[in-house]
């Protein structure tokens, strides 16, 4: 039996996780609503879901679960409208950038029986899933450090960046939970140090384009993240596992696999250039993901308390860099 599900927003995202419903066995899109009308006709009709409003899905009780894909500051209303409403939510990163409004959504779902997943994609893309594989297989020894590279080909406009809540809950708490996915215990400890030196507008809106995070955890395992929002060769996704016993590391994704040699070297191709390229195979997993923790009745991998995780962690970056000081968490 299939999973009927809704898409509440039409927007770049949200026309990626249509295609890997359409695709699914398991699931079919019935609905799309968004607040710019032309968007949800265009994306209903190309996916053969219905332009519905939002009461009207949550009236409707052959939909299962939907898909928020809308601006942060709409997230926690949205899910709580919805799991009111008996449905399962699969929500995009943050559930909101206020931390108590956060937990109070996420206890709501939990109360009305329903799931909550988060969309951290990165934890479903196939190589990280294989180097999480390769560490729980004890391969590498007990993990000592990691490191994360993760930086944009170049900042957003300023409209995007004054509602994201800055770098580090827009950009960075992706980094964060995967280094809780890498390091397999939780931090407890925080420093971040944060600079504008590619986009000076940012200062305006009390903003960064140039982070680098120290995470600590109780026995001591340490975790690097470092972001910036300008990689002139392309869009940088990079980590390193560091263990008792050897390394496991996953490198950049290029265009292809190409290689020249010649009198001056060898070229290859370049990365790609763009997050739903480089991740489009993580984004299906984690559709795959939220589909079959509907049909087997379970807790998503990446739930709404990874969410409120994260953000407590991107919250400690932010008093950090403020205080200019190492963070308990």
């Amino acid at each position: 039996m299939s999973v009927k599900l809704a898409l509440i927003g039409a927007g770049r995202i949200a026309n990626v996780h249509a295609d890997a419903i359409v695709a699914s066995r398991d699931a079919r899109l019935v609905a799309v609503t968004d607040a710019i009308p032309a968007a949800a006709e265009s994306l209903a009709a190309r996916s053969g879901a219905r332009v519905m409003s939002p009461d009207e899905i949550a009236a409707d009780k052959d939909i299962t679960g939907v898909l928020v894909c809308t601006p942060t500051d709409t997230h926690a209303d949205l899910i709580e409208k919805f799991a009111k409403a008996g449905k399962h939510v699969f929500c995009e990163k943050p559930v909101d950038l206020d931390l108590a409004r956060a937990e109070q959504v996420v206890a709501i779902a939990a109360g009305a029986g329903v799931k909550l997943m988060l969309g951290f994609n990165r934890r479903y893309d196939p190589n990280f899933a294989a180097a999480r594989k390769v560490i729980d297989a004890g391969r590498i020894g007990n993990v000592e450090m990691v490191t994360i590279t993760s930086r944009d080909p170049g900042a957003p406009d300023i409209s995007y960046a004054s509602r994201s809540g800055g770098i580090f809950r827009d950009m960075t708490i992706h980094d964060l939970d995967m280094a809780r996915f890498l390091l397999g215990e939780e931090p407890v400890w925080v420093s971040a140090h944060a600079s504008v030196l590619v986009k000076p507008e940012l200062s305006d809106i009390g903003d960064s384009d140039s982070v680098t995070v120290i995470l600590e955890t109780a026995s001591g395992k340490q975790a690097v993240i470092t972001n910036s929002r300008r990689a002139t060769y392309g869009y940088d996704q990079r980590i390193e596992v560091h263990g008792a016993l050897g390394v496991v590391d996953v490198a950049n994704h290029h265009e292809n696999t190409l290689r020249i040699g010649g009198a001056d070297g060898y070229t290859t191709a370049p990365l790609m250039n763009f997050f739903m390229t480089r991740y489009l195979a993580s984004y299906a997993g984690e559709i795959a993901e939220f589909i079959a923790c509907i049909k087997e009745d379970r807790a998503p991998k990446t739930t709404g308390a990874d969410g409120v995780i994260a953000l407590k962690l991107a919250n400690a970056c932010v008093a950090s860099v403020a205080g200019g000081r190492r963070i308990a968490v």
